[in-house]
This record gives structure tokens, sequence and C-alpha cells, in this order.
């Protein structure tokens, strides 16, 4: 244990003056703000956000503000530990639920920041990725990777509200984070591929990889339905209280995004879950059922179409209350495995 770092008051007022001017710091003050002993201090304060305290003020948006004027008609969630105006819900994470009405487009867009939808409510939305027109079901998930262009639109007859996570704070951090705009898609007359070429697990179409290599992103839908199946079928095997599926880039077995990962998660009726530890923040939407978690000591109640976050490291015990319960886990394990660090530790 090192000794007792000074502070900056105990430096001379005229030393702090002279290094103002010079537009230089003394680390010393501040050593332990950035490198605490033996684990991080986190600013992300979990939270539970209800959606049925967030869709009459997302609707409500839909009378105030046309989508033309909005581009993008989205509420974002803000991580109380930021305070107000804070587009993030953990450091690296941002989620916004956004609204489109039937009839409705959302313009054209490309930008650098990978996102993801998952499918809240309604039918009749969709989202065209360069070209690929996706439909939009309850707890789709569909991937809009930084660099490739979309735009949504709705011919349904109720309206579409889907939540939008991406690593916008990363980029933004990195000054790297821009949009080019332009005019709506002509989708390709053809299924997307996850309804045809990735349709069943663990093959992939064959090619010749000289001539033709895979896509980087070659599924960008990845419908509930068939994942949810999943779940239910792997819990067969098992008698743990939580089961586990990672969405992935079906050619390299990798996370679907670079920087972002999802997991599809059911957990068991009454069974408590404690999970490791893990150095990556997480974000939860509740797919279905209702239950409650308790992250470092906090209960939070959720039910179906709620979101739930938790900082780094965080002690967190799920229970579904009532019947089995669908999430989908939302985290950065991904970035920092690139990076190098990702770690779990013991609860």
């Amino acid at each position: 244990m090192s000794a007792q770092l000074g502070t900056l008051e105990e430096l001379p007022q005229d030393y702090r003056d002279a290094m103002s001017q010079i537009a230089v710091a003394p680390l010393w003050p501040q050593m332990r703000k950035v490198l605490p002993h033996d684990a991080p201090m986190p600013v992300t304060q979990a939270h539970c956000w209800a959606f049925s305290d967030i869709r009459p003020l997302l609707l409500r948006a839909g009378e105030l503000t046309p989508v033309e004027k909005a581009e993008r008609r989205v509420l974002f969630l803000v991580d109380p530990g930021r305070g107000a105006g804070a587009m993030q819900a953990t450091s690296t994470i941002y989620v916004g639920m956004q609204l489109l009405l039937p009839g409705e487009t959302a313009p054209a867009h490309k930008h650098t920041p990978s996102a993801a939808r998952i499918v809240v409510e309604g039918e009749g939305g969709y989202t065209v990725v360069d070209g690929d027109r996706l439909p939009m079901e309850a707890g789709d998930l569909i991937l809009t990777p930084g660099g490739c262009w979309h735009d949504h639109g709705h011919c349904g007859s109720k309206p579409v509200i889907w939540l939008d996570a991406l690593d916008l704070p990363l980029f933004y951090y990195l000054e790297a984070s821009y949009a080019v705009e332009a005019p709506l898609q002509t989708p390709r007359n053809r299924p997307d591929p996850s309804e045809v070429e990735y349709r069943a697990a663990g093959l992939a179409p064959a090619r010749r990889r000289d001539i033709a290599p895979a896509p980087s992103y070659p599924m960008m839908r990845f419908p509930w339905k068939r994942t949810e199946q999943a779940l239910r079928e792997y819990a067969r095997h098992g008698d743990s209280g939580i089961v586990e599926l990672d969405y992935i880039n079906p050619e390299t077995g990798a996370s679907c995004l670079p920087t972002l990962g999802f997991t599809a998660m059911m957990l068991r009726q009454g069974k408590s879950v404690k999970p490791v530890r893990k150095s990556a923040s997480a974000v939860f939407h509740v797919i279905a059922g209702k239950g409650h978690s308790t992250i470092n000591g906090k209960r939070h109640d959720w039910s179906a179409k709620d979101v739930i976050s938790a900082p780094v490291f965080a002690a967190i015990d799920h229970v579904a209350e009532g019947d089995d319960a669908f999430l989908i886990r939302i985290h950065d394990a991904p970035l920092q495995e690139k990076l190098g660090f990702y770690e779990e530790r013991s609860q």
C-alpha cells in the first residue's frame, strides 16, 4: 500500500497559478481517482427503467414532434450516476427507446458507432440495412453496424417501439462520432440472410473464399422466435437457474458487433441466480416474464419490456417470479477483450 498522497491544497498558491498558466497539473493529488486500488470505482449507478413510465412519454413525443423534424424520435436512458442529459446508460453503452408511427419513415443514414435494435412492441415495422429489408418482430435483435446505411419504415396500424443500443459513448469520447445522411434505400427483392443463409446453427453458405469472402456482418437479424426456442431446448439439458446463449457472427464465432456483446438469457422460475462479477458493464432488457434483480445490495423489480443497468464488477442476484423469464443482456465484454483486460471474479 502506497503512502497517503498529497492534496492540491497543500501546494503553494503561486505554484498552482504557475502550473495553470502553462496548462499542466500534478498527478499525485488525483492518482487514486484514476488508479484506485484493487478494483475500479464506477460512476455508473444500477437503475431500472419501467417501460410503463417511458411509453406514455414516447407516444406524446409522437404527437409533439414529427419524425421528419426529429430524424430519430428517441427518449434515451440516463444513468443516474452521471445526472441529467448524460447520453449513457453505462460508461460505454447508450440506450434509447425509439418510436415510429404507422406510415412514417425515418431517413437513411450511416454513422461511425455501431448500433443494434431490440423490438419492444408493435407489428409492421422494418429496417433496411445496406439494401436488405429486415422485418421487425417482438424480441428480434437487428444490427446496424458502423458504416452501414440504414433507414426505418412502418406499414402496420399501431405504433412500433424498439430499444436502440449503441457504443456511442466510446466514439464520442474518441472524438470519432459522426453521421452521413442519404435518401431512403430501395430494398432488394429477397429475404434477409437470417431466413435463408443462416437459418440452421452450425451451417453457413459454401463459397469460393478467394472470390467471395464471407461478409463482415453476414447476419443482421436474429429472430426472437428461434432464439427462445434455442434457449428452451438448451434448458432441457441442465438444471441451472440460468441458460445463456451469445449472439455471434455465424461465419467467425466472434461477437456479432466489434465492441458490444448480446446474450440471450432464460431465468428459471423461483431460482436465485448469482453470476460471477464481470469487469464488463451491462444493460438487461426484459423480453418476457417478471422478477427482481438485487444489484450491489439494492433490489430492482422488473417486468416485461423494462430495462435494468449494472456497473462494472456488480454483485448481481436475479430471481424470476411466477414463471420463467427471458432477457437480453447488452454488454461491453467484446471491447474489453480486444483491449486485453476483461476479467471475472467470484461473488
